[in-house]
């Protein structure tokens, strides 16, 4: 997200309902609340998401609906704060006075992004596979300010065809001279093969001399908020970038886990005897779905979760997405709201999962993955989650392919788990519980919560 962008839409709007606010005698517990409410409805409409509000018009679209969840979400809170309630003209003036600024600034925004002169050019040396994705990673959002001018390659033919009919300027023993023609804002170092083949002397000078020099994968990382597989090598997990991971904040994420957990069940347990009743008129069979599966460090576990597809004896297909002919309509209800998972709370007080983490998948499915998923075994490194990174960006697996694409995403949190991406991963699973949209739009929309594929010998609900 551009943090710029939001930081001045921010103040600005601040400064406009505080404004609004002086002039008719508000007090700054009504602004203060008025922001905050504004502040979440902006945020789980997608509004500071250039990827998904890529256009002007798709922001006026977006507005009205953004507006009428504040309205909602202001009820609550001066429901709760009676002294924040504001006067209906009062609170007309200062929406008012916020649209006046915010409409104006996004669309300067557009136009500058839109502005070829303050785009980044980047030069890839490299054209093997990492290379190539990067290039396509870049094409598939254009809202960013990048633009991939070419590459530069290593003994390669100057008709290899690239992405996007991009020019191969020339090889990397002429690297510099190729900087000095092109250049470049940024360079990524995305070679194939790195030993003996990066020219360390001149990407140094170059450094030196204010061009900015990035490795190809951590660019990757960044961009997509996932990991490459096929170059990833388990030392950078060792060796890399210190990461918000430390005893601290795995004691702190337990802890917090076991607090929410507690305080779920107490909150929900009135809910268990009625949804317990639903489930047994509907349809026959357990209330409870109880599934093995593999936690932290290979351990076996037994998960908890309600029922909601129907039992079946013979063995039909290994995928759950094959099977949707079997939920239930009580289920289907369980799974839009995510109330199936609450039994898992169980689970966290037994010490099996934690609140965020990859979710655990079948026992039944830990041999084929492990065999067919590059590093699989790195996610068994932390405990299982409720809810995680893969399932905030990417779609509910049914196949091989897929299945591997959200391991990408489980390293990628591995790698740089901390208590700030827990959080934001709890927000997202929020916004995904509530509106039904993930935090990457340009991927399949992926099911949070919803662990991958299962048997269905299992009745996997």
């Amino acid at each position: 997200m551009p943090v710029l962008l939001i930081v001045l839409e921010a103040v600005a709007l601040a400064a406009a309902v505080c404004g609004g606010l002086l002039q008719r005698g508000g007090t700054l517990e009504q602004a203060l609340v008025l922001c905050g409410c504004c502040a979440v409805s902006f945020y789980y409409n997608d509004l500071h998401d250039l990827g998904i509000v890529h256009s002007f018009s798709e922001l006026l679209s977006r507005l009205p609906r953004a507006i009428a969840w504040s309205l909602i979400l202001l009820a609550v809170a001066w429901g709760l704060l009676p002294d924040a309630r504001l006067p209906a003209a009062t609170l007309a003036l200062t929406l008012l006075l916020g649209l006046a600024v915010l409409i104006p600034l996004r669309a300067a925004a557009y136009l500058a992004l839109r502005w070829r002169p303050f785009r980044e050019r980047i030069l890839i040396v490299g054209t093997g596979p990492l290379a190539r994705q990067i290039c396509r990673e870049v094409d598939e959002r254009p809202h960013l300010r990048v633009d991939v001018i070419g590459f530069v390659g290593e003994n390669v033919e100057s008709s290899t065809a690239m992405p996007g009919g991009r020019p191969i300027f020339g090889e990397v023993w002429d690297l510099t001279g190729i900087i000095l023609e092109q250049a470049p804002d940024r360079i990524l170092v995305a070679l194939a093969e790195r030993r003996g083949g990066i020219p360390i002397r001149r990407l140094v000078e170059l450094r030196l001399n204010g061009v900015e020099v990035e490795d190809g994968e951590e660019f990757y990382e960044r961009l997509t908020g996932k990991i490459i597989l096929e170059s990833l090598s388990p030392s950078s997990f060792v060796f890399g970038r210190p990461s918000g991971r430390t005893r601290l904040h795995l004691a702190l994420a337990r802890a917090a886990s076991i607090a929410v957990s507690a305080t779920g069940l107490a909150l929900t347990a009135p809910l268990f005897p009625l949804i317990a009743a639903a489930i047994r008129l509907e349809s026959r069979g357990p209330v409870f779905f109880v599934q093995e599966r593999v936690g932290r460090r290979g351990r076996r576990y037994r998960m908890l979760k309600f029922r909601t597809m129907r039992s079946v004896d013979q063995e039909d297909s290994m995928w759950a997405g094959d099977n949707g002919y079997r939920i239930t309509r009580v289920g289907a209800v369980l799974r839009k709201f995510r109330l199936d998972e609450l039994p898992q709370f169980v689970n966290i007080l037994l010490g099996d999962m934690n609140l965020v983490g990859p979710r655990p998948h079948p026992a039944t499915n830990f041999q084929l993955f492990a065999q067919s998923i590059p590093h699989y075994e790195v996610r068994l490194a932390v405990r299982p989650g409720v809810t995680g990174w893969a399932q905030t960006r990417y779609c509910y697996a049914n196949n091989l392919e897929q299945e591997t694409e959200k391991v990408r995403y489980d390293l990628y949190y591995i790698k740089h788990m901390s208590a700030w991406l827990d959080l934001r991963i709890l927000f997202d699973t929020v916004k995904v519980v509530l509106l039904g949209r993930r935090s990457d739009m340009s991927r399949p929309l992926s099911d949070p919560a919803r662990e991958g594929p299962t048997r269905v010998h299992d009745t996997a609900a």
